[in-house]
């Protein structure tokens, strides 16, 4: 029995490096736990490209929208921990464990961080036929002279959208009503088409549309100006000093994945964001490039979780 499990263990042990090399020998699958076209999938499917090229197998991007991005973290919870499930989530899951009083999965412990892919910063953004103003003074301005005459949209309750706009309110001293959506990208749309005037978006998802003229960015919500957008103003140069709020982008793994194969998944990532191809992207969409080890990014969401638990006391949301 000893010569067995000796046999066994050793079995197991060259098994799992030739496991990394050989990973992945079929289609890998990132579930997005938003709709198309919000923050989340403008960095997701870049990176899905990069890593079908350079691991010669597809990375398909599955969108699973809902409850402020906490139904597709629970999926990708229990999903097998195979390698082939991975979970490209957002600063929504630094803040659900306090705004979400029974969540069905854990993000520290049914999830590995593995690295932050992106960190564009939020930006206020309105609808220019609807808000007409230009700047931020301006904005403030015309809803104080009108306490709940207008909306603001977010990508769902407890996602950073919901508490930028909490976060503004509260330090300007206004009301504007919450309108919350499935995602960014229907947030959005209806930004765009005046059914809400206001939004607190991460500045991925907004860019594209800003350089469009369908929307107006008021200030970015960073100490400094993003890349590619220097000519919107930082919050406190607009006005509104101590409002900073950054939407960051991150891929998680499935606890019990073979570290080997996580290592992998890892260093494939870095790798994919160093290229020029993702550099050039992300820069247009007013994140900077990222490197940063699994033990940070841990010690780093741990650290978002406490300061956000901070912000949902202190700013009453709830869901609506």
């Amino acid at each position: 029995m000893r010569k067995l499990l000796t046999a066994t263990l050793i079995s197991l042990v060259t098994a799992f490096p030739a496991m990394a090399q050989q990973w992945p020998s079929k289609p890998v699958t990132l579930i997005v736990p938003f709709p198309a076209g919000g923050g989340t999938d403008v960095f997701a499917r870049p990176l899905s490209a990069q890593l079908s090229k350079q691991l010669g197998r597809q990375f398909i991007i599955d969108n699973k929208g809902g409850a402020g991005g906490t139904l597709g973290a629970s999926i990708a919870a229990k999903a097998p921990a195979d390698g082939y499930t991975f979970l490209i989530g957002a600063l929504h899951h630094a803040i659900a464990p306090s705004f979400y009083n029974k969540l069905d999965y854990d993000i520290e412990r049914d999830l590995v961080p593995l690295t932050v892919i992106a960190n564009p910063p939020q930006v206020i953004v309105v609808n220019p036929d609807k808000l007409k103003v230009a700047n931020l003074q301006e904005m403030i301005a015309l809803v104080k002279r009108s306490p709940g005459k207008f909306n603001y949209g977010s990508a769902g309750n407890g996602t950073s959208h919901h508490l930028a706009g909490e976060l503004f309110k509260q330090q300007t001293k206004t009301f504007i009503i919450h309108i919350p959506y499935r995602g960014a990208g229907p947030a959005l749309q209806d930004l765009i088409a005046g059914q809400v005037e206001i939004m607190f978006d991460g500045l991925g998802s907004s860019a594209q549309h800003i350089k469009g003229g369908r929307i107006h960015a008021l200030a970015v919500a960073s100490t400094k100006r993003a890349p590619g957008f220097a000519e919107i103003p930082t919050a406190a140069e607009a006005g509104l000093p101590g409002y900073e709020v950054s939407t960051w982008y991150g891929i998680w793994g499935v606890k019990g994945t073979p570290k080997e194969v996580l290592d992998r998944a890892h260093g494939e990532a870095l790798k994919a964001l160093q290229t020029p191809e993702l550099r050039e992207v992300w820069a247009s969409n007013g994140s900077e490039t990222i490197t940063m080890g699994q033990d940070q990014f841990a010690a780093f969401l741990k650290s978002e979780i406490a300061r956000w638990a901070k912000v949902t006391r202190e700013s009453g949301a709830t869901l609506d």
